[in-house]
């Protein structure tokens, strides 16, 4: 009698197996019908990848900018660009990883999302994003494709001019921040930044407004102002709690790109630079409190940098202070190379170092002493220092707003380039809008300092009507034609 019952049970469930035999062509870890949400987590971990990325086939600002130097293979080092196709994977990284699933998510909300008022915030949350991405694109490229990007069904799409882009995306800015709404729904946990708060990002869109009209101030004094005034009127970041930061975990697959490039792959060739140990470090007595957080000691128990490029496999690494750091106490950001290392998008000290260059300039009254303490405050702490720290700081001679050497843009954009460490993209807009610091060129270099990225190869070959076109309105696809913010 059991056997007859177990047979008729097997029956019963071979025959609800083979009612819908479709459903076998649907593969569960590739599903065809993705909702909003899902597509607005994946653009989000993309974008903040390939920002906080250290791999030398991507995101190569930290080599660039001095920050760090390669001890064995030096072609990043000294600009050799194609050489790992970095342009192209930038490039793809932006449009396929980023933009087209914030699109896809936009596009897709329009129809999972019924309630109105968190459709319109979540809406505006994915194109101050959006925003956000093309603002790396068009400072790193010059023009792109823009108006046709995310066409589907446009393979070739024509590159738009970079300021008529750039003026877009503030339009677009300034229609995401009336557009949010407080007292409406929004992600939630699916936003990894902000837990989908509109009033974060609101502080967040206005604070982009202020560093893109900076950018602006030498190609567009009228425009520049203008933009900055709105921005601050409408309330920028007042502290570090207000930093946008993309929170990584501590178990794969979510984790730290630093700590995957450096750490889980095991290298070891990228090391302190002694130019930019100089800036941490100007003599023996004097030391700047980040210092033990930006680079782990030597093997001989010292912070020791490498003469940027003296590498080529004649540089022992254990010599030299490795990008790292202490475990710092709860609270912190910890070391950069822990798995769980926050990547940090948009903060309150360049904010601040935004905030004095602009009353320098005249955009808005107050003091430039002020903003410019603010922000050296704002970065030492973050990274773990101590306000008590930041004022001794501060007050040492080469530090001091009024008595450090250089010009004012000079003397805050000194501060700013020490600031951004770790954040070599940003650094790189820095020293090629002010010229400053002026970093020497590495012996051996395959090209001048370069003040932009060449267009990708793949653009080269595909699309190559509109490749041609952007390349002759430019002046020329090369790394040393200044982009329309980088006028002097």
């Amino acid at each position: 009698m059991k056997k007859i019952a177990y047979i008729f049970v097997l029956m019963l469930a071979i025959s609800a197996c083979t009612k819908d035999l479709t459903s076998l062509n649907i593969d569960p870890k590739n599903p065809s019908n993705v909702p909003s949400y899902s597509l607005f987590t994946e653009a989000e971990r993309s974008m903040a990848n390939t920002i906080a990325s250290s791999s030398v086939n991507l995101n190569i600002f930290r080599l660039i900018e001095q920050q760090w130097t390669e001890t064995t293979y030096l072609n990043e080092t000294r600009y050799q660009l194609p050489s790992r196709n970095q342009p192209d994977n930038i490039w793809s990284a932006f449009y396929t990883g980023a933009l087209a699933n914030f699109q896809q998510a936009k596009n897709k909300l329009k129809t999972d999302v019924t309630d109105a008022g968190t459709q319109k915030n979540e809406t505006a949350i994915i194109d101050i994003l959006q925003v956000y991405t093309y603002y790396y694109l068009v400072t790193t490229y010059g023009n792109v494709p823009y108006s046709q990007a995310l066409d589907i069904n446009n393979p070739f799409p024509k590159y738009d001019d970079a300021k008529t882009i750039y003026n877009d995306l503030l339009t677009r800015l300034d229609t995401d921040i009336a557009a949010l709404n407080a007292s409406a729904g929004s992600f939630g946990d699916a936003d990894v930044i902000y837990k989908g708060d509109p009033t974060a990002w609101k502080k967040f869109a206005n604070t982009l407004k202020l560093k893109m009209g900076i950018v602006l101030a030498d190609a567009d004094n009228t425009k520049a102002q203008a933009v900055v005034q709105a921005a601050v009127a409408a309330g920028v970041f007042t502290s570090n709690a207000d930093n946008a930061t993309y929170k990584y975990v501590s178990s794969p697959p979510n984790t730290n790109p630093i700590w995957v490039d450096l750490v889980q792959s095991q290298r070891h060739d990228f090391v302190a630079t002694t130019e930019f140990l100089s800036y941490l470090k100007p003599n023996t007595t004097n030391q700047d409190p980040r210092l033990p957080y930006f680079f782990a000691l030597s093997s001989n128990g010292v912070y020791a940098g490498a003469p940027n490029g003296s590498g080529n496999g004649g540089l022992v690494f254990s010599q030299y202070s490795l990008p790292s750091g202490p475990s710092l106490t709860p609270g912190s950001v910890g070391s950069l190379t822990n798995p769980d290392f926050p990547g940090l998008l948009l903060d309150y000290a360049e904010t601040e170092f935004n905030l004095a260059e602009a009353t320098q300039r005249g955009y808005i009254t107050g003091s430039v002493a002020t903003h410019y303490n603010n922000a050296v405050t704002a970065s030492i702490t973050y990274w773990g220092g101590t306000a008590a720290q930041a004022t001794a700081y501060l007050l040492q001679p080469d530090v001091a707003y009024l008595t450090a050497t250089g010009t004012a843009l000079q003397k805050i954009a000194r501060q700013e380039y020490v600031a951004y460490y770790n954040r070599g993209w940003d650094a790189w807009t820095l020293t090629r809008r002010l010229d400053y610091p002026v970093l020497v060129k590495p012996t051996k270099a395959y090209t001048d300092f370069p003040v932009r990225f060449t267009y990708p190869i793949s653009e080269q070959n595909v699309n190559v009507t509109n490749y041609t076109a952007a390349s002759s309105a430019i002046g020329g696809d090369d790394v040393t034609t200044k982009l329309f913010f980088d006028k002097f």
